[in-house]
């Protein structure tokens, strides 16, 4: 799904018009991105929680000439999905089979 999708759906169910909607996406999007930048946490209820890990530094390969390649210490953004949210998919995933 794309964000084009996203906006039609939102749309069609909210009564908002095209633009109206995709600013709102355009602002949750933006705020959600800074609350991390911030290396805050933004959680919701029965959905899931958007955050901020640190990965140490490393020591890997390069696939394609086995050459050792030093990976700095980095953040990165992780989500992590609700209980409710992971059974739900798991349900209905499961269903389809």
């Amino acid at each position: 799904m794309t964000k084009a999708d996203m906006v039609d759906i939102i749309s069609s169910g909210t009564g908002l018009t095209k633009v109206e909607t995709e600013a709102v996406i355009d602002a949750f999007l933006t705020t959600l991105a800074e609350s991390m930048v911030d290396g805050r946490r933004v959680e919701f209820r029965k959905f899931g929680s958007f955050g901020v890990k640190k990965r140490a530094p490393k020591q890997a390969r390069n696939p394609g000439t086995g050459e050792p390649v030093n990976l700095p210490a980095r953040y990165v953004p992780v989500f992590k999905p609700s209980r409710l949210l992971r059974d739900r998919v798991n349900v209905s995933l499961m269903a389809r089979e």
